[in-house]
């Protein structure tokens, strides 16, 4: 089976193409980080195309499509689960969801070297001075969560990184936060952001849920503009207080 994988939790948004559980092939764009705009939305179906292309996948040929949930840029999660659902709705294909952070985690805990027990601390930029973080270990071929998913002052990666390790001989740090380094030593963190490789691998060891219908993006807190205006945007239609 061929199944599509597609992250935009970070600006740095990847898709790849993956068939029984082997990497066909994958691409992310390549931001500058502190970038300004979100390129996603530009770049994002044309990057699909391009790789579908190279590898000779027709749309029909796909088996599933997998997307990041987030939490992360609330931009990229609507573009990447709105062109994901595109997708798999023409493809007559399921669409899986998954935890951006945790295929953050992915990304160190999938690795060969890694070994089972070994736990990863996932952090990404939230803007407003603020982490998304999360905490992960590795049981076997599975990535299993031991912290919950939350967004925080990077100031509080410190207790959450203690607790972790009260627990866990060996954990890694990994994100595009730059609190990164001043939480681990040379070796224990990682620069990374989300793949979609690592996407679509955990939706393979994942219960398959086909999220076509009803699947929304994990955001964790309100927008910047449910903040501003609780009851709707002024002149929109007003927000029932019973949604």
């Amino acid at each position: 089976m061929i199944v599509l994988g597609i992250d935009t939790s970070t600006i740095a948004a990847s898709v790849a193409l993956v068939r029984d559980g082997v990497a066909l092939g994958e691409a992310a764009l390549d931001v500058a980080p502190g970038a300004a705009r979100n390129p996603t939305g530009a770049r994002l179906l044309a990057m699909i195309d391009e790789l579908c292309r190279a590898h000779g996948v027709a749309p029909h040929a796909l088996g599933a499509v997998a997307v990041g949930a987030g939490p992360g840029s609330f931009t990229g999660l609507r573009i990447g689960l709105a062109t994901g659902k595109g997708i798999a709705f023409a493809a007559g294909t399921p669409l899986w969801q998954v935890s951006s952070l945790a295929a953050l985690a992915h990304s160190v805990l999938g690795r060969v070297l890694a070994s089972d027990g070994d736990a990863a601390l996932a952090v990404l930029d939230a803007r407003r001075g603020e982490v998304f973080a999360g905490g992960y270990a590795r049981r076997g071929e599975a990535i299993a969560r031991i912290a919950d998913e939350r967004v925080i002052a990077p100031t509080e990666l410190v207790s959450m990184l203690a607790a972790i390790r009260a627990t866990h001989a060996s954990v890694r740090v990994v994100g595009d936060s730059p609190a990164i380094a001043e939480l681990a030593a040379p070796g224990e963190a990682w620069r990374h952001t989300p793949r979609a490789f690592s996407v679509v691998t955990l939706a393979l060891a994942g219960p398959r849920t086909n999220e076509l219908a009803h699947g929304t993006p994990t955001y964790i807190r309100a927008s910047e503009a449910e903040i501003r205006y609780p009851d709707g945007v002024p002149g929109a239609l007003r927000r029932s207080r019973d949604a």
